[in-house]
């Protein structure tokens, strides 16, 4: 376990270093590794994410293939959600780190959330760096088979999901970020 997690960490000093200096190498995400370093709760298995919509803060009717081409970290919450809440910050630094062209971290409040709801928990929980996505009739909860909340489901830059975590997590931790960067390579 202690070899996995200083090999999780020297690839991220690796990849730091080199960052724009290479290409980043393709390759599988090692998700063992991940639990090893505080995922514990992370599974992964590769299934197609169903082509539903839902709403952005405009209101306008999208769908996660409106982000084919970037990995994505997609996280189903509410507003009542105490975990949500403790979670939340690290999600909106996840995306200020690492979010662009390649990845994004996508925040969809399933249930009934109402709009004024959400700005408040943004702005209690300090969230600078999220999308205000809504899915108030949870059709992509359903259709992804969100039974509680929070869960994280990462999709890689093909549309399919890869890997799910069931509860709350760090996501700017460095296990999280490896898995990211590792994602963001494939």
């Amino acid at each position: 376990m202690l070899l996995r997690s200083i090999a999780l960490y020297t690839s991220l000093l690796v990849a730091a270093n080199v960052a724009g200096a290479l290409p980043a190498a393709a390759g599988p995400v090692d998700w063992q590794a991940a639990r090893d370093a505080g995922l514990t709760k992370l599974t992964d298995a590769v299934q197609p994410v169903p082509d539903v919509q839902f709403t952005d803060a405009a209101g306008k009717q999208v769908s996660l293939a409106d982000w084919k081409g970037k990995a994505l970290l997609v996280n189903f919450w509410a507003t009542w959600c105490a975990p949500c809440r403790e979670e939340m910050p690290s999600l909106d630094a996840l995306q200020a780190q690492r979010g662009g062209e390649d990845f994004a971290v996508l925040t969809i409040a399933a249930g009934r959330n109402p709009p004024p709801a959400i700005r408040k928990f943004m702005d209690e929980t300090g969230v600078k760096n999220l999308p205000m996505l809504t899915d108030e009739r949870m059709a992509l909860a359903r259709g992804m088979g969100v039974l509680a909340m929070p869960v994280t489901i990462l999709i890689d830059a093909e549309g399919n999901e890869v890997a799910r975590m069931i509860g709350d997590a760090d996501w700017a931790s460095p296990a999280a970020l490896a898995v990211v960067d590792q994602l963001r390579a494939k």
